[in-house]
């Protein structure tokens, strides 16, 4: 509980106050101000204290003060003094309440509106402490997922759309990695290929082997040195040496010759030299002659000259120049068919294998043609043709492994061809901006991307979790307290005497937050409170409520509120000027709930401007509980001062009749003004014993001559006795009131005279069985 309000220093009409330090607050507390004295200010002072947030303070920081605001307030429950200074305080109480313009304006309406942010102002009032936390939750996670949302945005953002190939960042990002997607990719490339050149894959042929003639080494050696078994060695050795001496070629000639000495020749008679016809009979060489140049030689040379030829024609220049057509075409064939499937590199060197070809083809032909020449004899093979042929035959072994593939190729084109006639290019294509997109996902630039977009995307999701969880937390809270909130304020509408109710009072949620809907009913006739511009002529909260019932209405929110808190035990509650507007039974009512909720509250503190107001609350509180205090002018600012209640409670019939009780027991010099009280002394008390008969503005006169009239009558105002007195009476307090004596200033007083009088009207005025009322 505030127990004083120690120093209020450099804050709204309060230059340097420290009165209120000797003047201790109550549980029950009234301040008595005349506008613009200050009320505001104090309730500024304990808003900023319950919210902690120093900006009502500082707004009303003093404009003449040098020095910032410093406030200093006392709490009887807090050991520690409770300061503002250096625009924050020491200390928050978050248990103070405050219900005044600002909580009108903040949760009702502003003049003559109701717009959203009043629904949701009030959606908090009305869920209290426990509520609001869970709100606060709420959108504290709402929040959340919106700094999500920005940072998914900006993650998505990081990725470049050119890697997306036509996904979502949501889809692309869950796509799953492939360890063979470059195959993949590469497979799928090449279907969309084919299927977009199926008449070059239709017309395009299997690929073609390629040959070399190959040589056989072995076989042409042995025929190289080959000879005629049937001659002996020394035959062979004399005629070889004849041949010889004869020169180059001369093999050849012998040879020829010796044909013609078989064909002049009998077969009785001796051979006969085809040069000089002479018989050869006694030539020692002739029979040599015979068996080396006989069949067996023939055979030979003919073998020479047919492996010679052959040889000649099977590496012959056309032949090479097929190979290198072949090659072209193969290389023609790689370039398309490589577009739609693997082909290992075939690279061939036609011009290496054109010069180890010719060079192993002329090693050999030279050899042959030796040969052939002298047929006899023996020819060795030279490690020179042996390089030459090797070379030569590596290459053919090259092609080998080479033709072996093409095979293997050739088996893959039928797939091709197959493709390419079923193969649809938009589907493919689909299918390879897929494969292309898992690429692009699991690549080292763009997979941290991912995985840190992926990351938010949970972290989202997880808050999602915990915001639906506390939604469900709120609107379990809410069904449990709204019902009971209509319910109280309706209970207080009632005892306001206003003439409408709430009802269809319900929370709701929109994109600014949580708010309160509610309807009015007014004349039976539902009003709906809610956002909104209402149609021209129709019923709405700006023309079915007036300035008095806009503020009943606050005050019955406000009222239900506390009735709702499970903690209005700790609350210390602080009302300025709720009658704004009121009419008189209002107010009553006010004052009774005013006091009902100083038994129910921790600490009550009323602010008002209106005596009338603030000594009913004070009259009816408990005296052991109540403090008053007042904020009275002080040159050009405000100070505390402790307030005499009883003062301005006492009416002015009370004053008049104190005044004549103590003329008649002790006299006194205010004489004059004792007999001027007599008349309105008189006039007080018959408007309350007789008020049909005696309402206001009615005279003495025409009263007096109507009670006289009904005496002895059923319906007697007073009786003979009493009319006259009060004949008397109003003879002698005429002479001193303005309307019947024109000099009653100067109307000379005796004082037995007024004595007499004054004791006569105070026994009239007394409740006496004269008067037919009592």
């Amino acid at each position: 509980m505030i127990s004083k309000l120690q120093l209020l220093r450099n804050v709204g009409t309060f230059d340097s106050v420290n009165s209120g330090a000797n003047i201790p607050l109550a549980r029950l507390t009234v301040i008595y101000a005349e506008n613009a004295r200050g009320k505001t200010t104090l309730g500024a002072i304990l808003r900023s204290l319950a919210s902690g947030d120093p900006t009502p303070i500082i707004e009303r920081h003093r404009l003449s003060a040098e020095h910032p605001p410093h406030i200093v307030l006392e709490f009887d429950s807090d050991p520690q003094t409770i300061i503002f200074e250096n625009s924050a305080w020491n200390h928050k109480f978050s248990n103070i309440v405050i219900f005044d313009d600002v909580f009108v304006d903040q949760n009702v309406c502003s003049g003559l509106s109701n717009e959203a942010g009043h629904r949701q102002n009030l959606h908090e009032w009305i869920l209290g402490a426990a509520g609001v936390q869970l709100e606060q939750m709420l959108k504290k996670f709402v929040s959340k997922i919106e700094v999500h949302i920005s940072e998914l945005r900006s993650k998505a953002n990081a990725i470049p759309v050119g890697e997306l190939h036509g996904f979502s960042v949501d889809a692309f990002c869950v796509l799953p990695s492939r360890p063979d997607i470059d195959m993949e990719i590469q497979a799928t490339e090449r279907q969309l290929q084919a299927a977009r050149e199926q008449e070059t894959i239709r017309n395009t042929p299997l690929f073609d082997t390629l040959s070399l003639p190959g040589i056989d080494l072995i076989a042409i050696e042995g025929l190289l040195r080959s000879n005629l078994a049937t001659v002996d060695a020394a035959a062979v050795t004399r005629i070889q040496s004849h041949l010889a001496e004869l020169g180059e070629g001369s093999e050849i000639w012998v040879g020829e010759g010796m044909e013609f000495v078989t064909r002049i020749s009998t077969d009785t008679g001796p051979p006969i030299c085809p040069f000089c016809a002479q018989d050869l009979i006694g030539s020692p060489l002739i029979d040599h002659y015979r068996a080396y140049f006989s069949d067996e030689y023939n055979n030979l040379k003919r073998e020479i000259s047919e492996v010679l030829r052959d040889f000649n024609q099977t590496h012959r220049g056309e032949v090479g120049a097929a190979f290198e057509r072949s090659v072209r075409v193969m290389g023609e064939r790689t370039q398309i068919w490589g577009r739609f499937f693997d082909i290992p590199s075939l690279s061939i060197d036609t011009a290496a294998i054109a010069q180890d070809w010719q060079a192993a083809r002329e090693s050999i032909d030279a050899l042959l043609t030796a040969k052939q020449s002298a047929p006899l004899e023996q020819i060795r093979l030279t490690d020179e043709v042996r390089t030459a042929v090797t070379k030569f035959e590596a290459h053919r072994v090259v092609l080998t492994g080479l033709n072996s593939q093409l095979v293997q190729a050739n088996l893959e084109i039928p797939v091709v061809k197959e493709q390419a006639v079923e193969g649809n290019p938009a589907l493919i294509q689909i299918d390879l901006e897929q494969r292309r997109a898992v690429k692009a996902r699991h690549s080292p630039s763009i997979s941290g991307l991912c995985e840190a977009y992926l990351a938010e995307k949970e972290a989202k999701a997880q808050t999602e979790q915990l915001r639906d969880a506390a939604r469900v937390d709120l609107d379990q809270y809410r069904t449990s307290v709204f019902p009971g909130y209509q319910t109280s304020i309706n209970e207080y509408l009632r005892r306001f005497n206003a003439g409408f109710r709430v009802t269809k009072m319900d929370p709701t949620n929109t994109r600014g937050g949580s708010a309160c809907t509610y309807s009015a009913i007014i004349d039976n006739e539902s009003v709906q409170i809610s956002g909104g511009e209402p149609s021209a002529g129709m019923p709405s909260f700006r023309n079915t409520l007036s300035s008095g019932d806009r503020n009943t209405l606050a005050l019955a929110f406000f009222f239900a509120s506390l009735d709702q808190d499970p903690d209005m035990a700790t609350k210390i509650v602080v009302i300025d000027d709720p009658i704004t507007s009121l009419d008189q039974h209002r107010s009553l009512t006010t004052v009774q709930e005013t006091r009902r909720l100083a038994d129910k509250t921790e600490q009550v503190i009323v602010m008002s401007h209106s005596k009338a107001f603030l000594c009913p609350i004070w009259e009816g509180a408990d005296r052991t509980l109540r403090s008053a205090l007042q904020i009275t002018r002080n040159g050009d600012a405000s100070t505390l001062s402790a307030w005499n209640v009883n003062d301005d409670i006492i009416t002015e019939h009370d004053r008049r009749h104190a005044l004549l009780r103590e003329y008649a027991a002790n006299g006194g010099p205010n004489n004059r003004e004792v007999a001027v009280a007599i008349r309105p002394l008189l006039e007080a008390y018959l408007r309350v014993v007789c008020p049909k008969e005696f309402p206001p503005e009615t005279l003495l006169g025409p009263f007096r001559d109507l009670c006289r009239q009904r005496v002895g009558s059923t319906d007697e105002i007073m009786n003979a006795g009493a009319v006259q007195e009060l004949q008397d009476l109003t003879e002698y307090a005429n002479k001193f009131h303005h309307d019947a004596n024109a000099a009653w200033e100067t109307e000379i007083i005796n004082d037995g005279e007024l004595r007499d009088f004054v004791l006569r009207a105070l026994a009239f005025t007394s409740p006496l069985p004269h008067v037919g009322h009592l």
